[in-house]
């Protein structure tokens, strides 16, 4: 099922890629970026961040409720009835979850790069499309894939998968010793 920000996703597959923070550069698709996309509260600036909203799941309950009971007779037959009503409610069994996870930012997705994370893709097995340097539908979804055993289910390419398929470098300070 593809929820409508991954329709999103597939349709503008650089602009919505991710959503950054940092101060306008006059370049209007930072300004568009921007403008149709949010962060989580407290991301630090120069940091884009993609979502993934697992909506709440929501289940109509119908009950039959009980008015009035049946009357006996003396003889012990019935002599009236119950009454019932019928109530319909609903009852969320799930509530609404939002996950962030940080995302490169679109100027770091430039061709080149989109290039590598296509090889990358096709060396696992997941991507079987050309390399074209623009992210589509095939390299959204074959994205989605690889990261689907990490268990984030997204067509948007996070900072750790990134860094993981060797696209981006990790920074010294976040390198595990070892």
């Amino acid at each position: 099922m593809i929820r409508p920000y991954h329709a999103f996703c597939l349709i503008m597959p650089v602009l919505a890629l991710s959503a950054c923070v940092t101060a306008s550069s006059g370049n209007p698709a930072d300004a568009l970026v921007g403008s149709m996309m949010d962060t989580p509260s407290g991301a630090p600036a120069g940091t884009c961040w993609g979502k993934i909203v697992s909506p709440a799941l929501i289940e109509t309950v119908t009950e039959q409720v009980l008015v009035a009971p049946a009357k006996l007779a003396a003889d012990g037959g019935v002599a009236t009835q119950a009454i019932f009503r019928t109530e319909t409610r609903q009852r969320i069994v799930t509530e609404r979850e939002v996950t962030w996870f940080e995302t490169p930012c679109p100027d770091d997705m430039t061709p080149e790069v989109i290039a590598s994370l296509q090889r990358a893709l096709a060396v696992r097995n997941v991507y079987q499309g050309p390399v074209t340097g623009r992210i589509d539908a095939a390299t959204s979804e074959a994205v989605g894939r690889y990261q689907s055993a990490t268990g984030l289910q997204s067509p948007i390419l996070s900072l750790a998968a990134a860094r993981a398929l060797g696209l981006l470098a990790t920074p010294l300070d976040q390198l595990e010793d070892g």
